[in-house]
């Protein structure tokens, strides 16, 4: 069977974008309130191989219903890179969360898991695309912000150290998912790409499971862990997840990004009103270079996108409202 070539990317209308993208704001700023409360009393690998598992399946029964089993067949080289994004996405990225904010407040987590769109950046300008030097600026100042959350919370020990190393672990390798999302080739069907992405990551999550001892070992759920899985199962990754693969294969990846200064905040104030996490002046201080530094970064370059857009093309009239679109 031959292989399709990397994933297009085609721009959706820009109602059918900021649908998606109010889902991922909303629903992706409370998971990690869901995720403090589930790994409370259920190990993390087992509850987010279950998590991905059971969404996976869900998808699956649905896709089948829908268009029968021709609609899940994709090539090899596709089942790999949907592989590959799930476990860079889901696996490290999403179930490492879970690892670090067993010692660390669902607040800061979300504020770490914010600096992805800054690292997204240095992986594109690794990779030779040009970008503006004020982007990159605002790429600085963002991993101050995150130093002023680490250093002095490991020096005082209101942070713990590990923790936070996974969370930055976890954001490097969410950063990878998201960047090769655009240049391996996946399943066209959005749907059917997060099927595979949300399989595969549960496989490798219960296997990871059962190699750190997490499968054998007792535990007993607490009706609190089990409501917050079942949130996790439904609106992370049925709703949200689903939103998010689509925006990646039908929005500009500037716009894509917005989601990670919104989830932070969503996050911190929902763990201080619910959890009664502290917001200490470090924390404050953290948090506002970080969504400053994003906030700022995406909208640098944006403007510099559209810059060389304007230098570039003067379409016709009836051509112009699309490019608006992008």
């Amino acid at each position: 069977m031959r292989s399709r070539p990397a994933t297009k990317l085609t721009y959706a209308p820009g109602w059918q974008v900021w649908a998606a993208l109010l889902i991922v704001y909303v629903v992706w700023g409370s998971t990690y309130l869901a995720i403090r409360v589930v790994v409370e009393s259920m190990p993390p690998f087992v509850a987010s191989g279950i998590r991905f598992g059971t969404a996976g399946l869900v998808l699956t029964a649905l896709l089948l219903v829908r268009g029968g089993v021709s609609r899940l067949r994709i090539t090899r080289q596709e089942l790999a890179s949907a592989a590959l994004i799930g476990i860079l996405l889901l696996c490290i990225g999403n179930a490492m969360v879970s690892v670090g904010e067993i010692t660390v407040p669902s607040g800061v987590a979300a504020l770490v898991i914010g600096i992805v769109p800054l690292m997204v950046l240095l992986l594109r300008f690794i990779s030779g695309e040009r970008i503006p030097l004020i982007a990159l600026l605002g790429v600085g100042v963002g991993f101050c912000g995150l130093a002023v959350l680490a250093v002095p919370g490991g020096l005082d020990g209101s942070i713990d150290v590990t923790g936070m190393l996974i969370l930055v672990i976890a954001s490097i390798s969410w950063s990878i998912g998201s960047f090769l999302s655009r240049r391996v080739p996946l399943p066209r069907d959005p749907f059917v790409s997060t099927t595979y992405q949300l399989l595969c990551a549960s496989v490798a999550l219960f296997l990871a499971a059962a190699v750190t001892g997490q499968l054998s070992t007792p535990f007993q759920p607490s009706t609190a862990s089990v409501v917050a899985l079942l949130y996790l199962i439904t609106f992370g990754s049925l709703i949200a997840y689903t939103a998010y693969t689509w925006l990646l294969q039908h929005a500009p990846i500037t716009r894509v990004a917005t989601y990670a200064y919104v989830n932070p905040v969503v996050a911190v104030f929902l763990g201080a009103i619910i959890l009664n996490e502290k917001i200490t002046p470090t924390i404050a201080v953290g948090a506002l270079l970080i969504v400053a530094s994003v906030a700022f970064t995406i909208w640098a370059e944006s403007g510099a996108r559209r810059g060389r857009q304007a230098v570039l093309v003067e379409p016709p009239v009836e051509i112009a409202p699309k490019i608006a679109q992008g």
